[in-house]
């Protein structure tokens, strides 16, 4: 959510408490909202929420989870170290429906099968979690989301009688097959999500936790049943598209990670042989190389040993970004290096041939776009092992 629309979001989501103590009528309905992906990256995986309407009473709610604030204190901070706070917003439905059709986003809603008692426990629930002292919580991208919310709310309240169903998903697939299935392989968001996260993001992924995004969620509840008086029924029992736009795809941008990248290889690669011919060393481009790769071996070293970021752990993008690489970069500015520097140089070399060992195993998939890169470390590398000492 734009943090622009916050304040004024969050100031229509104060109702009196008394609401929660209202009974809905016959004629109340419970929906699941789904919204089609945006332009921007937070965008890009759409977006779904819980409308409660009732003619009777004329509240029209939207129940949206994925409120958060920038101007929160140290919100940067709590970011970096995984303490993502989000918030549950409850507010008019004609606000949310309109910020939608300004974006051009599709928009879905279904109407649940429930009976009168469900349908006032999830009006009481999503009352009582809208308070402003429940309505915080630890956000978590792929396990606590505004999707997955949807999900644990409907089991919590329907419990056995509700059963989603597999049948028309692919399955066995990862946490980043899952994700990289929704934003472009060649962006520099799909390159930054694969490059902070470890092995946990190839672990494969239960059916249901295939609903950390809001479309799996939108067909899981289209296939789910749900068991009326022992029978079992579509528990979706009528579907309203709200607004039809065509889907949006995530900005591409002219300067995509893979040309970048093999452009800065290329470059890196003729270097090489230029020192090579005149046996020489560029310390510039070696310090320029050390230093950025050990820059985001620190960033990777932190968010995996001090963040609570729940995919940061074991990530070997560690491998090629190498913390330490940071302090060489400036070793390698003087003119004649210790002896040990060319180990350094060889363990380097090993750490580039695992990769494709981990790679293809399927231990943890790398992001595409760096290949360029690693072939142009290997080629550095391998010259300074082999010529450091000598110069």
């Amino acid at each position: 959510m734009n943090k622009k629309y916050f304040l004024f979001i969050f100031l229509l989501s104060i109702y009196s408490p008394l609401k929660a103590q209202l009974q809905l009528s016959k004629y109340g309905e419970v929906s699941i909202v789904t919204a089609g992906p945006g332009e921007e990256l937070y965008e890009a995986f759409g977006h779904s929420a819980i409308r409660i309407k009732d003619p009777v009473l004329k509240i029209d709610l939207i129940y949206n989870y994925g409120m958060f604030d920038f101007n929160q204190p140290n919100f940067y901070t709590n970011f970096a170290k995984g303490n993502m706070i989000y918030s549950l917003a409850r507010y008019d439905f004609k606000y949310f429906i309109a910020s939608y059709r300004r974006d051009k986003r599709w928009l879905k809603e279904q109407v649940l099968n429930l009976n009168q008692p469900e349908k006032q426990a999830y009006f009481k629930f999503l009352e009582n979690n809208a308070q402003p002292q429940n309505s915080n919580y630890q956000y978590d991208p792929y396990f606590d989301n505004c999707a997955t919310k949807l999900r644990d709310i409907t089991k919590s309240i329907l419990g056995d009688k509700v059963v989603f169903n597999d049948n028309n998903v692919e399955k066995n697939l990862t946490f980043r097959q899952l994700t990289n299935h929704e934003i472009p392989w060649n962006s520099w968001g799909t390159f930054g999500l694969n490059l902070i996260a470890g092995t946990k993001l190839d672990e494969q992924a239960t059916f249901e936790q295939y609903m950390y995004l809001p479309d799996y969620v939108y067909s899981s509840f289209k296939d789910a049943t749900v068991f009326i008086k022992n029978q079992p029924k579509k528990l979706v029992k009528n579907e309203i598209v709200l607004l039809k736009f065509k889907e949006k795809e995530a900005k591409s941008s002219l300067f995509s990670p893979f040309l970048i990248f093999s452009l800065l290889a290329l470059f890196g690669i003729y270097i090489t042989y230029k020192d090579f011919k005149s046996d020489k060393r560029t310390k510039s481009l070696d310090f320029i190389l050390f230093f950025t790769t050990g820059l985001i071996g620190c960033v990777l070293f932190f968010l995996w040993f001090f963040s609570t970021h729940s995919t940061a752990p074991n990530n070997f993008n560690l491998l090629w970004a190498f913390a330490p690489n940071i302090i060489i970069a400036f070793v390698l500015l003087k003119t004649h290096q210790p002896k040990w520097l060319q180990k350094y140089m060889l363990m380097l070399l090993l750490f580039l041939v695992i990769i494709p060992i981990l790679w293809v195993a399927e231990i943890q998939v790398f992001p595409v776009v760096i290949i360029p890169l690693l072939i142009f470390l290997f080629v550095r590398y391998f010259y300074l092992s082999k010529k450091i000492i000598d110069l």
